[in-house]
Formats: structure tokens, C-alpha cells, sequence
């Protein structure tokens, strides 16, 4: 079985992939961070091969956080291509997550 090549950087995971990745900026402290961990975790689990789900803990990589103006947390976007095609800052259910993510899918899968 092939291992998988890991990307050197998030800069290049989200430059490379070919689906798109769906980002969640979190923190350990951040009570409404842990009410989005489980529909994040289900977004992996039922979009698996069509997105990619990725936590970036901005405690522990403040520069990504940074270079990407995170302010508030949770903050999510979906990157394709390198460009954040979407962004919202703040706690969603699971359904209003996974529409974003299948509005996203349509429009990159073109007319």
C-alpha cells in the first residue's frame, strides 16, 4: 500500500490538494470551538474523499492563524486551489456546515 505524501506546509497543503479543505481554526480553551468539534469530525467522516478536513490550533501555529487574519475563533474556511473560497467566524450546526460545504462543491464542480 502507498503512503500517502504529506504536504511540507499548510500553505502547501492548501495550494495542492485537489479537493478542497475545509479548515477548522480552534483552540483547547475555546468552549464554542468544542460545540463545532463534532460536526467537523462528521463533515470528515461523510465528505471523505471529497474534501479534506484539517484543525489548525492557534495556540500552537499562531503564524498560520495570523497570515490568514484569524481574530476570533472558531473560525472556518474552505480553501481551494490556495484561495479561501469560503469563511465564517463562529459556531455552526451540522446542517448549516454541511449546505456551505455542498454549495462549495457545486460551484467548483461548474454548470
Amino acid at each position: 500500500m502507498a503512503e500517502e505524501k504529506l504536504p511540507k506546509s499548510f500553505e502547501e497543503l492548501v495550494r495542492t490538494s485537489d479537493v478542497p479543505v475545509f479548515v477548522d481554526f480552534w483552540a483547547d480553551w475555546c468552549a464554542p470551538c468544542h460545540q463545532v468539534a463534532p460536526a467537523v469530525r462528521q463533515l470528515a467522516q461523510e465528505y471523505k474523499g471529497r474534501i479534506r478536513v484539517v484543525k489548525v490550533n492557534v495556540d500552537k501555529q499562531p503564524h498560520i492563524a495570523s497570515r490568514y487574519m484569524v481574530q476570533s475563533i472558531p473560525t472556518l474556511m474552505i480553501f481551494y486551489a490556495g484561495e479561501i473560497v469560503w469563511r465564517f467566524s463562529g459556531a455552526l450546526p451540522y446542517s448549516m456546515l454541511k449546505e456551505k460545504v455542498d454549495e462549495v462543491l457545486q460551484k467548483l464542480s461548474g454548470p
